[in-house]
């Protein structure tokens, strides 16, 4: 079993109301950015209860072929950050090529 330990990790959340979200901290195990050309966190859920976790989630897929930062399907990136524009969650690191 292959256990990976180099994810990006997400170093800043600002969206309080994610489920994931603690402290403008995610604590997903890892999150999964994009559709297409949209950086969205797909892993985002609007959930009033959050995790109690005490990990820092990592970035586990990228599915942005346009973004600088993808390699494979994999973000490169040291870290990213995620918070709002306009009404979407998105990965705000994402760089287009």
């Amino acid at each position: 079993m292959i256990i990976a330990t180099d994810m990006p990790e997400v170093a800043k959340c600002v969206i309080s109301q994610c489920a994931y979200n603690a402290d403008d901290g995610c604590h997903a195990r890892a999150i999964t950015i994009g559709e297409g050309t949209d950086p969205d966190c797909d892993t985002f859920f609007d959930n009033s209860r959050h995790t109690r976790s005490s990990r820092t989630a990592g970035v586990g897929a990228c599915k942005i072929g346009d973004c600088t930062h993808n390699r494979d399907f994999e973000c490169t990136a040291d870290s990213i950050q995620v918070g709002s524009r306009g009404d979407a969650v998105n990965c705000l690191t994402y760089t287009r090529h």
